[in-house]
Order: structure tokens, then sequence, then C-alpha cells
């Protein structure tokens, strides 16, 4: 059965239209009301001469379906096939940034706390996402801090001879080791965190006024303290929360600049009516926009580009099945199902959730600012705008989840041919460009063989016990070349040195992507076209040309050597006095009687001389 032939086989109800090509893949996913109507839609007349010049109809071979009850069912579905099978011909969210969530981690014996930017179903709790970026590292912070509650990336399963720096400044309870603290005060910890951040604050003060009051009852004056505090610093975060709900309520704002086949959408959040973050999008080879005047198509992505159709989806990819969708969304142009997928979200969130298209006044002044935006980003993207330091540098401590804004890199990488003159670097960048005096090199001393593990294990080692010594502070990241292998044997480094939460992250080369220990699960994929992945390319390719360059010279000061001591008669002293006078091995081989003489002595001189020129000597008659 051709295609033709097995559309008008298509039922008339809701569903889920899938086309395929002649591999089988799935290269568009489609909703409709009525599904045969739908895609017929597609071979009209007004499509056909779209269909020609449009690639999928050429490509396309067959039609799938699946059938649901109604609208709503559909829309949901068909998001879910288009992040699951990820056709070329629908639009796809491609996103250089995403937002933290705060992670509880309830099912470990001593639950930790820390940002991070994907859900799972692993028995744990999450908070957020948080905005702008930098508030889940404050909330956490002050977790650390009030409720003393860990976010170290050591096994609590068991226990550890001593503590880290943490537990010394008093900043974590210390559950690592033995007898610090007792399973029953950390689980109070860890409800005082939970209710904090559930918003429970009210909850959490009485609580606390009440173990105030029964430590100070037991004389217990210093621990009555600690609860004054946190008390204190509930109700002040209570009090901002009431401010903030009092100027406005929470929103989404879309604009978007689309020109020569390309795409960029901003997307504004404000939260408390001020605007507190901003998100990218951007697209290349999207096709010519052309309107289609098909009345019962709602537009075909394969034939142009339709600003309806494209926040269509976008919508539904940003939004369907998140905890927390804002009141409003402003998107500057209407769409087909938009009333359907307002439907939607307000059932999902318990609430109800407007899909605004404002048309005039201070909200289409919003959004038409949004867009100007866009076009900001659209030039920096695509027209190869440079931009500024702090720019990538915040961009960067968003991707690899820094708690501050980086300053200092130090980069590692191991060269080496089959096991042989083994060596490493490190080269460092520092506001915004590289420190070549701060560049080091290393001979891996403690390796046999080829194991890049340990090298890696034994360079920073001794880097970072170096910098323990001589009391220096630690870089902002510590970033490897390599993959999940290299940053584990750097990590063991570090956690043998007693160094806990030190941001360290590697790079895989030819995937470019970037791993960051810890959530080594979640690795960081970057745009082609981002300037944080184009830094850290930067960073490791220097830190790749500055070991390469170092291996290159200690196998020709190998070989050299080995050559020279091939001659009777010159030992290890006197090839490194030859090497040292005339600066090459070329330079010995050259090199005349006379030469030779001002440095070794005339039977040396002459073994040189013969040894160099026996391949020029005449084969003695037999």
């Amino acid at each position: 059965m051709d295609l033709h032939q097995k559309i008008r086989t298509l039922p008339t109800s809701p569903g889920v239209y899938l086309y395929k090509n002649a591999e089988g893949q799935i290269i568009y996913v489609g909703k409709a009301n009525n599904l045969r109507s739908r895609v017929r839609s597609y071979f009209l007349e007004g499509k056909l001469a779209d269909a020609k010049t449009g690639s999928l109809l050429r490509e396309a071979v067959d039609v799938d379906y699946v059938v649901v009850d109604n609208e709503k069912e559909a829309l949901a579905l068909e998001n879910n096939l288009i992040k699951q099978k990820k056709p070329r011909y629908n639009i796809l969210l491609r996103d250089d940034k995403t937002y933290p969530y705060i992670k509880l981690t309830i099912a470990e014996r001593y639950p930790r706390v820390f940002p991070t930017r994907r859900l799972r179903k692993d028995g744990s709790l999450y908070y957020g996402p948080y905005f702008p970026t930098s508030l889940a590292y404050r909330l956490v912070d002050l977790i650390h801090r009030h409720f003393l509650i860990p976010s170290c990336k050591l096994d609590l399963n068991r226990y550890y001879p001593r503590p880290c720096l943490q537990y010394y400044i008093g900043r974590c309870l210390g559950p690592c080791v033995e007898g610090l603290t007792t399973p029953e005060r950390y689980a109070e910890a860890v409800q005082d965190v939970r209710l904090f951040l559930e918003g429970r604050g009210a909850d959490l003060a009485r609580s606390l006024q009440q173990r105030m009051t029964a430590a100070a009852e037991r004389e217990q004056y210093e621990l009555a303290a600690k609860y004054r505090d946190l008390i204190s610093t509930v109700d002040l975060l209570e009090q901002k929360q009431r401010i903030a709900a009092v100027e406005g309520d929470d929103a989404d704002v879309f604009g978007y600049h689309y020109e020569n086949e390309m795409l960029a959408v901003n997307l504004f959040h404000m939260r408390g009516g001020k605007i507190v973050d901003k998100r990218e999008f951007f697209w290349e080879d999207l096709p010519p926009r052309q309107r289609d005047p098909s009345p019962a198509s709602g537009g075909f992505v394969g034939t142009g580009f339709e600003p309806g159709e494209f926040f269509s989806s976008l919508l539904k990819q940003v939004y369907l099945d998140q905890q927390y969708v804002p009141h409003t969304i402003y998107v500057p142009v209407d769409f087909e199902d938009r009333p359907t997928l307002q439907e939607m979200l307000s059932e999902g969130q318990k609430r109800h959730v407007q899909i605004h298209v404002p048309q005039r006044g201070e909200k289409r002044s919003l959004v038409d600012l949004v867009g100007q935006n866009a076009k900001q980003a659209f030039d920096q993207r695509f027209r190869v705008m440079k931009p500024a330091a702090k720019v990538v540098q915040e961009a960067l401590q968003d991707a690899l989840m820094l708690p501050e804004l980086p300053t200092r890199i130090e980069c590692f990488d191991i060269s080496h041919i089959q096991g042989a003159e083994t060596v490493a670097s490190m080269v460092v960048w520092e506001d915004g460009q590289v420190k070549k005096s701060d560049y080091r090199k290393f001979i891996i001393k403690g390796v046999q063989g080829v194991d890049d593990f340990a090298s890696m294990r034994e360079v920073v080692t001794r880097r970072y016990k170096r910098v323990q010594e001589e009391k220096q502070k630690m870089p902002s990241v510590v970033l490897v070349d390599g993959g999940i292998g290299q940053l584990h044997a750097a990590a063991e480094a570090l956690e043998a040195l007693g160094i806990v939460n030190q941001p360290l992250a590697s790079i895989a080369k030819r995937e470019e992507i970037i791993y960051i220990h810890g959530q080594e699960d979640e690795p960081v994929i970057l745009d082609r076209h981002s300037p944080v992945l184009h830094l850290v390319q930067l960073v490791r390719d220097e830190a790749h040309r500055f070991a390469v360059t170092f291996h290159r010279k200690r196998r020709q000061m190998r070989d050299r050597k080995t050559e020279l001591l091939e001659i009777p008669g010159i030992g290890a002293r006197t090839t490194r006095r030859l090497l040292q006078h005339f600066g090459s091995l070329q330079a010995v081989r050259e090199a005349d009687a006379a030469a030779l003489a001002s440095v070794v002595n005339r039977s040396q001189a002459d073994a040189i001389l013969r040894h160099f020129r026996k391949d020029q000597m005449p084969a003695e008659a037999s």
C-alpha cells in the first residue's frame, strides 16, 4: 500500500501521525483532531507546490498513527514522541542554559543537599527551578552555614579517619567520621532543611522555638543560641518572600528574531514582578518563511518557518511535565492549540495558567523588549561578535554549576607514545586569558607502561600537594583532558589530599562532552557555537599542545643521547657536554675534527667521526 492509499484509510479520530522515511525512521510527528483530514491536507493543491520543493514529503514513504480520545491527549503524546524520537523535521529544543534544582538525597543514610539540573526518580526530593541560577547556590550555601548539611561527594555509607575542612570551619555536622554527630541530630537537621526548602517557614520557626526553649531549660545555652540565630534567619527570609509576592506576579516572556534561515529566541523570567534571568535558544538552517493558505493546515515545518507553529512546539517542550509553570506566559504570536495547551498546563499546576498574546500597552512593550534582546543574541551568535569576558565567565559558571564566578582554570593533559617518556602539562587560564608564567611541566616518575589514569593521579597529587604546602589558593575549577576515567583519577587524587568540594570537570575528545565530578550521569553538551565550549576547548587544546611539545623535546633528547651513547668511549656526561656545546645532534654530526677536539679528547673525536662517517665510507673489497 503506497502513501496515498494509506492516507485514505486513516481514521477521523483525534491522534498523532508519524511520517517515516524508507529506512523506517520517524522524520516528523504531528497531532490532529481529525487524522485523515490533517494528513490529507499536505497533499492538497495549495500544499503540493510546497511539497515538491519541501524535503520532508520527498523523503516520506509511510505514515503511521496513534489514536487518542481527545486533543489534550494528542498534544501530550505529540510532545513526548518529539522528545523521544527527535524527528529531524520537527522543531527540537536546543538550549544553552538549564536552570538548577536543589536536590535533597533523603534515600541516603546521611542525606546531602546540592544543586542539580536533572530530575531523576531516585528517591530524592527536588526543589526549584531557581531563577537566577545563582539563587540555588546561595540557598545551598545558606543551608551549609546554618543547617550544617553537606553537599560533599564522599561516600557517607562508610566512615573516614578524619573530617574535612568544612567540619572545622563549622559548616558540616561531620557524618563522615564516627562519633561527631548522631543519627537523631542529623535527621533533625534534614527535617529543618525540608521545611525550609518547602517554604514552610512558620512551621520551621515554631519547631526551632520549641527546641530553643527546651535547650535553655536544660542550660544548654550555646545550643539555644544556635536555634535563636536560625529563627532570625528564617524570619528574615520570610519577610523578603512576602515583599516579593506583593510587588508582582510570576511570568515568562518570549521574543524572537528570524533572519536568513536562522532563529534566536529569548525567554525572560519575571519573578515577583521583576526580571530575574533570561534564557536563549538558537536554531540554524530553518527553511525560508512561507505562509500556507490552506485553512485545514496548522502550518508545516518542512515547508517554511511559521512562528505560530514554532511557538506551539517550543512551549510544549519547555513547560509540559515541568514541576513549576508561572501564572502567565507572554508570547509574540498566537497559535492554533493555545487554549488546549493553556488548559493542560492549568490542570498540571492545579491553578490557572494563562498563555497571553498582548497586542498593545505595557505587556506588548515587554514582548517587544524581549524581541530586541533576541536580536542582540542573534547578532552575537550568528554575526560572530566576540562576547565580553564577564559574559563568558558567567556562562561558564552556569554551565559547570560553579559556586562563584570562575577567575582561574587549571587544566591537565598527559602525553606519551606507548608509555614511553610519559609527561604531563598544566596550563592556566586566568581573568580572561592564558597565563603562561604559571604553566607547569611534569615528568611522570611513578608509573610504568601505559596508564593514563595513574599518570593523572600522580600529576594532580603532586600539583595540589604543593599548593597545600605553600598555602596557595585553589583554582575556580580543575579541568582534565579526557573522559570519566581521567575525571575519577583526578578526583581520587584530590580526595587523598583531603580536598573536597573542589569544582572538577573533564572534556572528552571528539564527543566534546563535559563531565562534572559528582554529576557524571548529567554530562554537559553545549552547542558548537557556545562561547563556553570554545573557552573550554581553547584551554584543553593549549594543555594538549604544551604537553605534546614537552614530550617531543624529551623524546628528541632521548634519541640524541641514545645515538651518542652507542659510540665507544662516549658516556652520559660527554654526551651532555657535546649537546650543550653544539646545541643539537645534527650539529655534532656535521662538526669536523678540530671542532670536536675543542670539547672532547682526540680519541673520542676520532670515534665520533668514524661513527657518523661510516655510512659515507665505500664498502671494503672482499
